[in-house]
């Protein structure tokens, strides 16, 4: 009886673990692609074409797109999904060639809320999860074990003015996290550091060793009056950021998040994934 409840046991652990971003999905060393928002005004299925016209190998998905062109109300991405649902975004991957590796950014009412959005991530076999519910890091420490799943918490734009609003602050995050599991950490959003008016590099170094994933996107000036624009063509300083996540030994994944164009993004998008893997080679 030892070796069948062994063997089912094994079965079950295997079952538990995501997987970690292939080899395969990586452009000389590089993990990039894209962040589906960037093509909000289209479906799922669409954001995944788009992601490989673009010259991107990953996508990070968000809750709320729709799955196809034609999908009726209701059949989306989202930890809520049907396992119909599952199955067809995970075939679209697969044949399109390209490997999920996010979900995000997802917000979480509870403990129970944040099992669902895991559970969802093991069966997509996702790397990790993006959330702003830090006052839950308990609660996504110990799903993150359980699951081995990486869970980063991601910012937007703020500032002193807002307290109640308090992860847009690369510090503050780093008192999140710094005494928990190393699978709990950062997204870093350069470019809403940049709506913050902080340097992208300097939050990156406050983060050193916590940073799961980037959202890369350049902005033509600091504060809420800039705009998305190409890798670099802003103010963000895309190259000393890979420069530094490259001394830092990041091994994540860069989602290009282009706020911007959003009728026709490809081209932009483009352009930033081939000067992301110019400067990482250098």
């Amino acid at each position: 009886m030892r070796i069948p409840l062994l063997i089912t046991s094994l079965a079950l652990a295997a079952n538990v673990f995501a997987a970690p971003i292939p080899d395969s999905a990586r452009q000389d060393g590089l993990a990039i692609g894209c962040q589906a928002y960037t093509f909000k005004e289209f479906s799922a299925f669409e954001a995944i074409a788009k992601t490989k016209e673009a010259g991107g190998r990953l996508i990070e998905f968000y809750p709320g797109q729709k799955l196809r062109p034609d999908s009726p109300k209701g059949e989306a991405v989202h930890h809520n999904a049907s396992e119909e649902v599952l199955k067809a975004l995970q075939d679209e991957c697969a044949r399109q060639g390209i490997h999920a590796v996010n979900y995000g950014v997802v917000g979480a009412k509870d403990a129970a809320e944040i099992r669902k959005i895991m559970e969802f991530a093991k069966k997509m076999g996702l790397y990790g999860v993006c959330t702003e519910s830090a006052e839950l890091v308990a609660d996504w420490e110990a799903a993150a074990k359980e699951f081995d799943i990486k869970v980063a918490f991601h910012e937007h734009g703020g500032s002193m003015s807002n307290p109640k609003y308090k992860v847009w602050h690369p510090l503050y995050i780093l008192g999140v996290v710094e005494s928990r599991d190393s699978r709990v950490g950062a997204c870093a959003d350069l470019g809403h550091w940049v709506t913050s008016e902080l340097k992208p590099v300097e939050c990156l170094r406050i983060l050193k060793g916590r940073i799961v994933s980037v959202h890369l996107k350049d902005k033509s000036e600091p504060g809420k009056k800039g705009v998305v624009v190409p890798a670099g063509k802003g103010v963000v300083d895309i190259a000393a950021c890979l420069a530094e996540l490259k001394a830092q030994g990041f091994n994540g994944h860069f989602s290009v998040e282009h706020e911007n164009d959003w009728k026709d993004s490809v081209p932009q998008v483009r352009e930033s994934i081939d000067f992301a893997k110019a400067a990482w080679a250098k």
